[in-house]
């Protein structure tokens, strides 16, 4: 199998603005007013849908059911003697045309044990566009009080219990499951999760969602609530969540090793991609990039190349940089 040069996958009427920085980012033009998320390579669907979020390849196959057919094609035998079909990834490019809500996502044993669901959702950022995100709690917050901001829709306390931090093109952001967090208006990052479409929502006044009914992923609040971490982060703690990437080489942090991984590539002149399930985004200049000994395909920034481990190593010749998206190491 050969890399797919991928168009967006842009889920429409999300509940939160957004899309035109997708757009600027994908060179698209007349985003709809909310369609802040672009699902790349997704084998996920938008909770409660059947089919809505899924990826579709060239073929008019989903990428979910193509996996399934071949999956060590797709994911290499070392993976799949290890997880099966499952990718163990999501990728989306998210444009906050607003700011979003207060939220967190639950952990692998609260989504299994309450969801039944094979992954709970940890999450990391690569920042495109900066801005002001909002990470982890300044104090600790016991469930009672936390509850009660909830109900009553505080959202001025809530927002302002969470470390506020502006960011910046290529400062890159992890955060753990169960930590509450909200991007800020006018951030474009590339974000990378476990491959669930699982939020806690906190906050929904000025969204576009049935905050009481939906939020709590039918559990109720008070269920929902525990899989929150109440516990302060320390401005040291900050200091590990919320970092500039290094030029090249792995950006997260080690903690998020176990969920996802991400390679930040300059290009100047002729580099290769490790064999690998990927999925590539060109993040600036124009790169040649193709299976090894074979011409390559001219791809300007914006491009995002779904990669089969069959495909082998990728040759990239030119002048760019690009980021490498991966599965945990099997």
């Amino acid at each position: 199998m050969n890399p797919i040069l991928l168009p967006s996958n842009r889920p429409p009427e999300r509940f939160y603005r957004g899309g035109a920085r997708i757009d600027a980012f994908r060179r698209e033009h007349g985003a709809a007013e909310r369609v802040p998320e672009d699902w790349v390579g997704s084998t996920t669907t938008i909770r409660g849908e059947e089919t809505l979020g899924l990826t579709t390849l060239p073929d008019g196959r989903v990428l979910r059911d193509a996996v399934e057919a071949d999956p060590v094609g797709w994911l290499g035998a070392a993976h799949v003697e290890r997880w099966g079909a499952d990718t163990r990834l999501l990728v989306k490019i998210l444009d906050a045309g607003q700011r979003l809500p207060v939220h967190a996502h639950p952990h692998d044993d609260f989504a299994t044990s309450h969801l039944g669901r094979a992954h709970g959702k940890a999450e990391a950022w690569y920042i495109l566009e900066g801005g002001t995100v909002h990470v982890g709690l300044r104090e600790d917050v016991d469930l009672t009080r936390l509850s009660t901001l909830v109900s009553g829709q505080d959202v001025e306390v809530l927002l302002g219990l969470l470390h506020a931090i502006d960011v910046a093109p290529g400062d890159v952001v992890w955060v753990p499951p169960g930590e509450l967090h909200a991007i800020g208006a006018g951030v474009l990052l590339l974000e990378l999760q476990q491959p669930e479409d699982l939020s806690i929502l906190l906050e929904w006044h000025g969204f576009a969602i049935d905050g009481p009914a939906l939020g709590h992923l039918g559990l109720g609040f008070d269920l929902a609530l525990t899989a929150v971490n109440t516990r302060a982060r320390s401005l040291e703690d900050m200091r590990d969540l919320v970092r500039s990437a290094p030029a090249s080489g792995s950006v997260f942090p080690h903690d998020a090793d176990p969920y996802f991984r991400l390679e930040r590539m300059r290009v100047d002149g002729a580099a290769v991609v490790d064999r690998g399930f990927s999925i590539v985004v060109v993040t600036d200049g124009a790169l040649e990039i193709g299976v090894a000994g074979s011409a390559g395909e001219r791809l300007r920034s914006g491009s995002t190349l779904l990669v089969p481990w069959s495909a082998g190593d990728l040759d990239v010749a030119g002048v760019g940089e690009l980021l490498i998206a991966r599965p945990p190491a099997a």
